[in-house]
């Protein structure tokens, strides 16, 4: 037996499919980027001027400053921070020269809209670094280039581990260097200079003058025997004292393992030779062979000082994860 038919079914239908349409544009949810491509575009904008100085922001891959922080009244989450020339966003260490304590934030925003200060933190970043509300706090601003799983951890408003705390010597010479430089332009961005002597004098005991070093001993004969005169197959003989063989040998030869160092800096591993030998001769440093990479490395260095200028030299040409470690 043949159903009757819904006369009605197919006419519905298409009254249905002519009201609705196809979806539209507006009606399309569009996923937010992920991964790297959550940092892009990259947004510098307008020459601007506050007072009688103008800020001109600068894509500036080796940015490295001195001044002063403040910390945000309004709503700026997550450990960031705004900052009146470089690009939106981009990722900063912020050292606190108080401490030392050394943090990286995240670029969002542009300001502070005064002169005298360099940096605005968020109230996160402000706790991390332990700056309180409403100070000026002294600090050094340094760009980087950190790995994509502390760019996320930003992005979602979350916190990365300290950075190693900066060395009382480096911290004398950025407070220095934000003594001498004018509290209301922009500062200079340079890496800091280290003092060839700093490290030793901060670190190691005082330096001896030249007095210390040994003198040579003239020799001297006995008064009532008269010394023959040299012939081209003899010298004179040189009567031996003691104060003869003791000075100057020990210290023509040093004690072997008082000259070890006990800090290294570790630039980097390469697989391939030739890249390892160029960084290395870039930095003035050692190359060793582990397995199937190159190690570069700076030093063997006395004490940790030093260690941390070396440091401070192969981070200013680009190696942002090289560390210090243990020569042993």
């Amino acid at each position: 037996m043949r159903l009757p038919v819904n006369q009605f079914l197919p006419l519905a239908a298409l009254i249905l499919a002519a009201t609705t349409g196809p979806a539209s544009a507006d009606d399309r949810r569009v996923t937010p980027a992920g991964g790297p491509a959550a940092d892009y575009p990259v947004v510098l904008g307008e020459p601007f001027t506050i007072g009688e100085v103008t800020w001109t922001p600068k894509d500036q891959l080796s940015y490295d400053a001195v001044g002063y922080g403040t910390v945000a009244t309004g709503e700026a989450a997550g450990v960031s921070a705004a900052h009146k020339t470089l690009p939106l966003p981009s990722y900063v260490e912020v050292t606190a020269l108080g401490s030392g304590r050394t943090i990286l934030i995240r670029i969002e925003r542009r300001g502070p809209m005064v002169n005298d200060a360099l940096l605005e933190l968020s109230p996160d970043a402000a706790s991390q670094l332990g700056i309180a509300s409403g100070a000026h706090a002294p600090i050094r601003v340094r760009r980087v280039n950190p790995p994509e799983v502390e760019r996320a951890a930003l992005r979602s408003g979350g916190r990365v581990p300290e950075r190693m705390e900066t060395p009382e010597g480096l911290l004398k010479v950025l407070r220095r260097k934000l003594a001498d430089q004018a509290p209301l332009l922009p500062p200079p961005s340079t890496p800091p200079t280290m003092p060839g002597r700093l490290a030793i004098e901060q670190n190691a005991a005082p330096a001896q003058g030249p007095a210390s070093a040994p003198k040579a001993i003239s020799p001297v004969s006995p008064p009532s025997v008269p010394l023959p005169s040299p012939t081209p197959k003899s010298e004179p003989k040189v009567p031996v004292t003691s104060q003869a063989i003791t000075k100057p040998a020990k210290a023509a030869a040093p004690v072997p393992g008082t000259t070890r160092g006990k800090e290294l800096v570790q630039v980097g591993a390469f697989s391939v030779e030739a890249n390892a030998r160029k960084s290395a001769a870039d930095l003035g440093a050692g190359v060793t062979r582990a397995g199937k990479l190159w190690h570069v490395r700076m030093g063997p260095f006395a004490n940790r000082a030093q260690a941390a200028a070396a440091l401070e030299k192969a981070k200013a040409a680009g190696y942002s994860d090289a560390r210090i470690q243990r020569a042993d």
